[in-house]
């Protein structure tokens, strides 16, 4: 099927699977759909199946949206006390369409809960509460992570997929590999028709075809990619420049986002580091997955690369988000790189690397050989370095499912080929003002992604807290920024409202003997409350003026929220 053919069909509110090889563009298509969604006024909630994806399309878990969290089984009392809590049903209640990402690894029973969690709060028996659920992913690829000794379940497999009914879009076009051999290889192994031959070919791929590109090295087990990359950026000489993230928005959301991106949370480069663009931006010339060398360091600190193909790109420091409706709950901040020397099959998972190491010899799941393979896009950028006997393996259940999914497609794809020239449009029309929109024309979905494009941007707390992060003084913050200090002030207590900085990360605004001087700001805080600076002020005599109480008031804050009950991202 083609990417307007599956856009076509999204566009009708039919619930979805949209499907297809590494390469066939299943993330351009959603993302076209978002756009058009937000153009036509419509509510739309993304979330993945894991962190990690997550941070790829700027949504949030598909666990913290829905409230599920870890629990793969939801009692009467569970699902009462998810309905009960007002951020969830609003959001839940206000949702009109919902992007699930990397369906393959999320469980089966996990989205009978979330399917239980939605027709409860939207009291509608109706499979998610009669919203349009889109899944997004392929089963060849990693499978849902369980505890030991639990069963786990394809989300096919579950009760809610099969009252979802969802229509199938299998993607047919390939826009990373090009490579016939290399092609029919990934073929054979989605049919689970591997060969003497194919371990022969793979067997052969020990140096990789191009000049002057030093391959990332793909390894199963974290403490491998940890080693490689450690040692080779000691072996450089020359100075470490560090490089720490910031955040923005509730504690534990920022946390997660850290946890999950891609960049860490303190990058540490030097001149000749190898290094991987974490996310994409066309624009500039860079996609996730680019590797490059950092050839420099500009004058404000940031790292100059040059890409395998010979381009030079300043690097600007980027952010990740987790947004609804259009509004940024939490953001990150940090130039999208990370070192490249290695990485993990699991963190390679959605992007194309121009050439790639591949140690398969502790393969121990489903899809890790075949998601290693396909991340490359041909075999001159591949080299093998080891092979576990069952590393090719694939699901003989997904095999199965893929032969359907197939059939499901092309009978969906024939059905609108059939229908009447406009009928596919009314179909849109009906869908989009059944639920209070209406139809966009190509500039006004131009404009909306041009509108999320923008909301994306690096806002002016994130500007503050980065010079926070580096120790600088209120005084020092308010000239580089050209305003006063009390706007300063502002910025640094919403900051600390919001979770978004540590106790640790405003302690170098404290004043000299601060000690005693918090005592008595913290006692008075304690008496009359925080909700108001002047009677803190009068309290304490009028001895210390309102920065200080400020000051003071951020830090009992913190403490207050450090000694309460977080809720797991």
């Amino acid at each position: 099927m083609t990417q307007d053919r599956a856009l076509d069909i999204l566009k009708t509110g039919a619930n979805v699977f949209l499907t297809g090889e590494p390469g066939a563009g299943k993330t351009y298509v959603i993302n076209q759909y978002i756009n058009w969604l937000e153009a036509a006024g419509m509510h739309v909630a993304v979330t993945a199946s894991t962190g990690i994806a997550a941070t790829h399309i700027g949504g949030m878990t598909i666990h913290s949206w829905s409230g599920v969290g870890i629990k793969d089984f939801l009692s009467p009392a569970d699902l009462d006390a998810i309905a009960g809590k007002e951020r969830i049903v609003k959001r839940v209640k206000s949702t009109q369409v919902l992007v699930i990402d990397e369906i393959s690894m999320l469980d089966g029973k996990i989205l009978n809960s979330v399917n239980k969690i939605l027709r409860t709060i939207r009291e509608s028996e109706e499979p998610f509460g009669g919203i349009q659920v889109v899944c997004i992913g392929d089963f060849f690829q990693l499978p849902p992570v369980t505890r030991q000794g639990d069963i786990m379940t394809y989300a096919f497999m579950s009760e809610a997929w099969l009252a979802l009914k969802p229509l199938i879009c299998y993607l047919s076009e390939q826009h990373r590999q090009a490579d016939e051999i290399f092609l029919g290889l990934l073929g054979s192994i989605r049919k689970n028709q591997i060969e003497e031959d194919h371990y022969t070919l793979l067997s052969e791929q020990t140096e990789i075809g191009y000049e002057d590109v030093e391959p990332t090295r793909l390894y199963t087990h974290n403490a491998d990619v940890d080693a490689v990359n450690n040692q080779k950026l000691t072996e450089l000489p020359g100075k470490i420049r560090k490089f720490q993230m910031a955040g923005k928005g509730g504690k534990p959301l920022i946390e997660g986002l850290m946890k999950n991106c891609l960049s860490p949370q303190m990058l540490e480069l030097k001149e000749d580091a190898m290094v991987m663009c974490t996310k994409n931006n066309f624009e500039v010339g860079y996609v996730n997955g680019t590797l490059a060398r950092v050839i420099e360091f500009e004058s404000n600190g940031d790292p100059v690369i040059e890409t395998t193909d010979g381009k030079r790109i300043t690097m600007q420091s980027t952010s990740w988000e987790i947004a609804e409706d259009g509004k940024v709950l939490a953001q990150i901040i940090q130039y999208p790189l990370r070192l490249a020397w290695a990485i993990t099959v699991h963190k390679s998972q959605g992007m194309s690397l121009d050439a790639a190491e591949i140690d398969l010899s502790k393969a121990f799941v489903y899809g890790q050989g075949y998601v290693a393979l396909s991340r490359v896009r041909s075999l001159e950028g591949l080299k093998v370095l080891g092979m576990h006997p069952n590393a090719l393996q694939v699901d003989p259940l997904v095999v199965a499912a893929d032969v359907r999914f197939h059939a499901l497609a092309d009978e969906a794809d024939e059905a609108f080929e059939a229908m009447e020239p406009g009928e596919a449009e009314e179909m849109h029309e009906r869908f989009v003002v059944a639920h209070g929109g209406k139809v966009p024309d190509e500039s006004e979905v131009e404009k909306a992604k041009k509108v999320l494009e923008h909301t994306k941007k690096t806002d002016t707390y994130i500007q503050t807290k980065e010079l926070l992060l580096k120790e600088s003084s209120i005084k020092e913050i308010a000239t580089v920024r050209d305003m006063t200090e009390q706007t300063v002030w502002a910025h640094v207590e919403k900051l600390a409202e919001d979770g978004s900085v540590t106790m640790e990360q405003i302690r170098h605004l404290e004043p000299v003997n601060w000690g005693d001087a918090k005592a008595e700001l913290f006692a008075a805080i304690d008496e009359y409350g925080d909700d108001k600076l002047k009677p803190i002020y009068e309290a304490c005599d009028e001895v210390y003026d309102y920065n200080l109480v400020r000051l003071a008031r951020m830090q009992w804050q913190l403490v207050q929220e450090d000694n309460g009950d977080e809720q797991p991202f």
